[in-house]
C-alpha cells in the first residue's frame, strides 16, 4: 500500500519522516569538509555549522581535531547527526533551533553553512534576524560564511516529472522528484513540490509531498543586510573561493564582525 503525507513549513517541519531517512541517500552532491579548511584555518575556532542537518561534514571535521559545533532546526536531522557521530566514535555538540532565534552559551571566531540552506529563509525579517544572531554569537574579528543560491528557473522546469534513483542496504527503491513548482517573482521566492518513495522489494510504498520554500537575494541585496547586521568587510566568491561573477546563480557571502561593534544581534 501507498502511505501519502502532504505537509508544508519551516525546516523543522520538512526534514522529518520519510524526507529525513532519504536525505542522505539521494543527496546528489555531499558537501566535504575539505571545502571548508581554508576557511576555519583562517578565521579560526571555535566555530559553528548552522543548517549541520544529518553531520555533512561537521563529523568529519571534528573527527579531524577541529573545534566545531553544530545547530539545526530539525530533530530527524540532529538524531541521525548523532547516530553518524557514534558510529565514528566522534563527540560532537549539536543544539537544536532555528538560525531566525537561537541563542548560545558562547561566541564563535567563525559560523558557517555547509550549503545554500539559508534560502530556506523565506521572507526578509526571519533573514535579517538570522544575520543578527550570526553577528550575536561571532568574537569580535569573526567570520560568517553563507553559500547562496538564484534559482535557474529554465533548468528547474526541465527537472519536473523527473526523479533521482537510490537503492538502499535493503533493496528498497529510494526516489525523490520534482512533481511542480511555483514561483513569487515579487517576493523572490520559489516553491518546489517534491515527492519522495521508498518501495520495498515486494512493491509496497510509502511516498510523501512536500512544499521545499526558498527565497533568494542579489549580491547587493545581502551586501545591504549584512552590513545592517553590523558585519564589514563583505565579500563575495564563486564556491571554489574565487571572485565572483556578476549574475552569478551560486555565490558565498564572507563578511566579518567588526571588531569595534559587539553589539547587535544575539545576546549570549
Amino acid at each position: 500500500m501507498s502511505r501519502r503525507e502532504k505537509s508544508a513549513g519551516g525546516p523543522s517541519q520538512f526534514y522529518t519522516g520519510l524526507v529525513a531517512e532519504l536525505y542522505e541517500p539521494l543527496l546528489s552532491e555531499r558537501s566535504r569538509a575539505e571545502d571548508y579548511l581554508a576557511f576555519l584555518d583562517g578565521a579560526g575556532t571555535p566555530a559553528l555549522e548552522l543548517a549541520c542537518g544529518s553531520g555533512l561534514p561537521l563529523v568529519d571535521l571534528v573527527a579531524r581535531g577541529y573545534e566545531v559545533e553544530g545547530l539545526d532546526a530539525s530533530r530527524d536531522m540532529l538524531d541521525r547527526c548523532l547516530a553518524l557521530a557514534k558510529s565514528r566514535g566522534v563527540d560532537v555538540t549539536v543544539y537544536e533551533a532555528e538560525m531566525q532565534s537561537f541563542s548560545l552559551p558562547r561566541r564563535y571566531r567563525s559560523i558557517f553553512l555547509a550549503g545554500a540552506s539559508f534560502i530556506l529563509l523565506t521572507n526578509d525579517d526571519d533573514a535579517r534576524a538570522a544575520l543578527g544572531r550570526i553577528h550575536g554569537h561571532l568574537e569580535p574579528g569573526g567570520s560568517a560564511l553563507i553559500p547562496l543560491e538564484i534559482p535557474e528557473l529554465r533548468y528547474i522546469e526541465r527537472q519536473v516529472g523527473h526523479f533521482r534513483e537510490a537503492e538502499s542496504d535493503a533493496g528498497e527503491r529510494l526516489r525523490v522528484g520534482l512533481v511542480s513548482f511555483e514561483v513569487d517573482h515579487d517576493d523572490q521566492c520559489l516553491t518546489r513540490r517534491l515527492r519522495y518513495e521508498r518501495i520495498s522489494a515486494s512493491g509496497e510504498s510509502e511516498v510523501v509531498e512536500r512544499d521545499w520554500i526558498t527565497r533568494w537575494w542579489t549580491e547587493p541585496q545581502f551586501e545591504g543586510m549584512l552590513r545592517d547586521a553590523g558585519f564589514d568587510a563583505v565579500r563575495f566568491v564563486d564556491p571554489s573561493g574565487g571572485t565572483s561573477v556578476a549574475g552569478a546563480s551560486v555565490f558565498v557571502a564572507l563578511a566579518r564582525n567588526a571588531a569595534s561593534n559587539t553589539s547587535g544581534g544575539a545576546s549570549c
